[in-house]
Parts: structure tokens; sequence; C-alpha cells
């Protein structure tokens, strides 16, 4: 055997495993990549379930002639401006993924207000729709923490996949970017205040 064959073999060897390492990384991320991005999409469809279903209530409420207008129209503006923030999964930046939260939470407060005043429309709470509605919610707002949950889980699996050493070299040459997690509202680490009013 020629002395030159060696090197070029062990070289070719050499070549071979890092090409097999680089495409190895390369179809795992993408992998995980689609993974976050399925999760980001049940995220989205979950809260489009709330937006539906607080759709309904705003239709019971309308049919109600004496009902406070002001708070409906909030809730309205609200749903209308939740709806309309859509982020294209590719374009999930962390301020995008905040706009959206806001978004979110702004709706979530408004609707809090409208059921709040509900209390002073006995008629109103007696509706079919609304004891269905209230069936319905809690289950949604599961399912809301559910898929924010198993989409910051597919997030993770797939940043520790791409940053991590040698990976992290990779991942720039191949153009894997760090996903945004979806964060908790801000003060919702405060305990709510209680107060049980007993006659």
């Amino acid at each position: 055997m020629k002395k030159w064959l060696i090197p070029v073999i062990v070289i070719a060897v050499i070549a071979f495993g890092i090409y097999q390492w680089a495409v190895g990384f390369n179809n795992t991320a993408v992998e995980y990549e689609a993974d976050a991005k399925t999760a980001w999409s049940n995220v989205e469809s979950t809260y489009q379930r709330r937006s539906d279903l607080y759709s309904t209530v705003i239709k019971t409420v309308q049919g109600a002639a004496d009902f406070e207008r002001t708070t409906l129209n909030e809730v309205i503006e609200a749903r209308s401006k939740a709806t309309s923030v859509n982020i294209n999964i590719d374009d999930l930046t962390p301020e995008n993924l905040e706009k959206f939260q806001q978004a979110q939470s702004q709706l979530k407060g408004s609707f809090s207000r409208l059921i709040a005043t509900f209390e002073r429309y006995p008629d109103l709470k007696a509706t079919q729709q609304f004891r269905d509605f209230q069936a319905q919610q809690e289950g949604t707002e599961n399912r809301i923490n559910v898929a924010r949950d198993r989409y910051n889980e597919a997030v993770n699996i797939y940043d520790k996949h791409t940053t991590k050493f040698p990976g992290k070299l990779l991942a720039g040459l191949f153009g894997f970017e760090e996903m945004p997690r979806y964060q908790a509202e801000p003060g919702s680490e405060k305990v709510p205040d209680v107060n049980f009013k007993f006659n």
C-alpha cells in the first residue's frame, strides 16, 4: 500500500464522520423546530377557541337591551384586537410574542369585567347560553395552559439541541435561531387577594 494513501483515507474517514454528524444535527434540529412550530399552532388554536367562546357570550349579551354598553364595547374591541394579532411562526420573536400575550391578556381582563357585571343581570345569568359558557370556560382556560406548557417544552428541546456545544456552531451555520418561550403575565407571581363574605 502506498504511504500517501493512508493520510487520504484518514482524512476521508474524518470528513465523512463530520458530514454524517452535520447531517444528523441538521435533521434533528429541523424535526425539533417543526415540533415547536406545531406546538405554537396549538397555542393559537386554543386561543381561537377562547375567542369563539367569548363571541357566543357577546352575542347573548347584545340581546340584553339594557346591558352596560361601555363594558360590552370594551370586550368587543379587545376581542377584535386579540384576533388581529397574528404571528407567523417564522417571525416569532420575543417582542412579537409579548404583543400577542398583551392582546390576549387585555381580552381576558375586559371579559372578566364583563362577567363581573352579570351579577346585576339575573335574567341574563339564567340563560342557557350563559350556563353553557360557564361550563366551557374552565375547560378552555385549562387547554390554553396545557398548550402553552407543551409549546415551552417543545421549544426547550429545540433550544437545548441548537445551543449546546458543539451543535451551536452548526446551528449558526445552518440558520437555526433560539425560539422565544411563553412567559407568565407580569404580576401573575402575586397571590390573588380573595375575600369571602359570609352573611
